[in-house]
């Protein structure tokens, strides 16, 4: 059985005098996840930061990661970055930064059911994505190409450690940081690994819910973009997952806490523990593997997102000729790393937008309107 606290535990475990002493404030939220959590999950007692910094009085540390994240310069760019479609200006189309809080709500819910740390999970969900190029997995390939070894996730951790706070990094929790580069998954299957398994639940769910959040938000917004019809769905996918974009995820959802509970009782650590059962994970993968015969890999071969690749490259190409014009907040890192390196930092870190700007005033000329 899956036990839930609620707001009224929370605060009778508290007790009238919570709130009183500031130092205990902390102590609290950690009392309460040591009589609440399941014995699986993340503590926030036990987090480590690479270097030693001053905690909150009132958050805990996966709770003052998150914030960090939240407030960070990169997280307000995920706006403007492509999810799907190339520079989207429709008002209902998902960007990286509606995905990113879709991946956050749906690993928050799953967090909840099984016990685990709901403040960890939505650290890692807000800052996955942080490394993603211009013009989304096209623009990362182009990087890739040019610089290798480039991969968002990587970049990700690159941004939150090297890049952001005037080059101080946001000096994360290793929990998140380590759910940060391992959120990724290979083409052909959406529990799969490439860059090893989470280390912890929290970092598993949140895997597993980037999978869920784009599988069924992507198939939202091809439909609505005319890209597919809603008649080629697989018959698989609506028997076994729903034929409504809500029931997909609930019937994921759902799954993955029934499959889940039962291997976090017998934990061994390392383990794969979040799961989903075998024709859920069925229902998924035909969906994954659709999207991506009938959208994502026809979308790579359009002539717009051959011309977007192009406007990357360009751009790298003429910050690694004029690194001067490199501005300060990634070109400090030039005393000791390779301007292939920070150039690559730069043009990660571009909206789609600017990305355009940018190319538009160094190559389109400026005429006289007389």
């Amino acid at each position: 059985m899956i036990h839930i606290y609620s707001n009224d535990r929370f605060a009778a475990f508290h007790g009238s005098g919570f709130g009183s002493q500031m130092d205990t404030i902390v102590q609290s939220f950690q009392q309460v996840e040591d009589q609440f959590l399941h014995p699986a999950a993340a503590r926030s007692r036990h987090a480590v930061r690479p270097h030693p910094d001053d905690e909150s009085p009132v958050r805990t540390p996966f709770q003052v990661d998150r914030d960090r994240i939240i407030h960070s310069k990169a997280f307000r760019r995920l706006k403007h970055k492509t999810q799907m479609f190339l520079a989207p200006d429709g008002d209902h189309v998902r960007t990286r930064l509606t995905h990113t809080l879709e991946v956050t709500q749906i690993a928050r819910t799953i967090a909840r059911a099984l016990r685990l740390n709901e403040d960890l999970v939505e650290a890692i969900g807000m800052a996955h994505d942080l490394g993603h190029t211009p013009f989304g997995h096209a623009g990362e390939r182009v990087l890739n190409n040019l610089l290798p070894g480039f991969v968002h996730a990587e970049q990700s951790l690159r941004v939150v450690d090297r890049i952001e706070k005037d080059g101080q990094g946001l000096n994360l929790t290793n929990d998140v940081r380590n759910g940060i580069i391992h959120h990724s998954k290979p083409k052909g299957a959406i529990t799969g690994e490439i860059s090893g398994r989470p280390p912890t639940p929290e970092a598993q769910i949140m895997k597993i819910s980037d999978g869920i959040a784009y599988i069924n938000h992507d198939l939202d917004d091809a439909i609505r973009g005319d890209r597919i019809r809603a008649d080629q769905v697989p018959s698989d996918v609506l028997e076994i997952l729903g034929t409504r974009h809500s029931e997909r995820i609930n019937t994921l959802v759902c799954d993955i806490v029934e499959s889940s509970a039962p291997a976090l009782d017998q934990l061994d650590p390392g383990d794969q523990v979040i799961m989903m059962s075998e024709r859920v994970q069925h229902g998924a993968n035909v969906l994954r593997n659709f999207l991506f015969e009938y959208v994502y890999d026809p979308i790579n071969e359009e002539v717009s997102t051959i011309k977007a690749q192009r406007i990357v490259q360009v751009l790298f190409e003429e910050a690694i000729r004029n690194p001067d014009t490199i501005p300060e907040e990634f070109a400090r890192g030039l005393a000791n790393e390779s301007v292939e390196r920070v150039a690559a930092d730069y043009v990660a870190g571009m909206t789609d937008r600017y990305a355009l700007r940018k190319f538009q005033e160094l190559y389109i000329p400026t005429f006289w309107s007389g």
